[in-house]
């Protein structure tokens, strides 16, 4: 049996969900390194350390380009700013969208229309 930690200790997150526009498609660990790139750059060690971001493999849409990152809830500000700062990805020019941040996935997707 897993015990969860006390409601008022345990750490609040969001889902911020993410589409990159390129004229090639790009696989998820070019964006993946691309984003922790930027991350590293606008934040610094001690920030990204207390930001746990991290990019969601299981829920990258390599059709449709889009993704999602879950972060803590005080640094949603930070990611999203760092993911406006992403212009080069490997050899591609892109450009890289939040479409919306959620508390759970489950709400992103429903009113995200994905």
């Amino acid at each position: 049996m897993k015990l969860k930690g006390m409601p008022a200790l345990r750490e609040r997150k969001r889902y911020v969900f993410f589409k990159v526009h390129a004229s090639e498609s790009l696989d998820y660990r070019m964006v993946k390194d691309g984003i922790m790139n930027s991350l590293l750059n606008w934040l610094g060690d001690k920030d990204l350390a207390l930001a746990k971001p991290w990019v969601i493999r299981n829920l990258w849409d390599q059709k449709g380009q889009n993704g999602v990152i879950r972060c803590s809830h005080t640094y949603v500000d930070d990611v999203k700013v760092s993911l406006g700062l992403i212009h080069q990805i490997g050899d591609s020019r892109v450009i890289i969208q939040t479409t919306r941040v959620s508390g759970t996935i489950k709400a992103g997707k429903r009113k995200s229309g994905s």
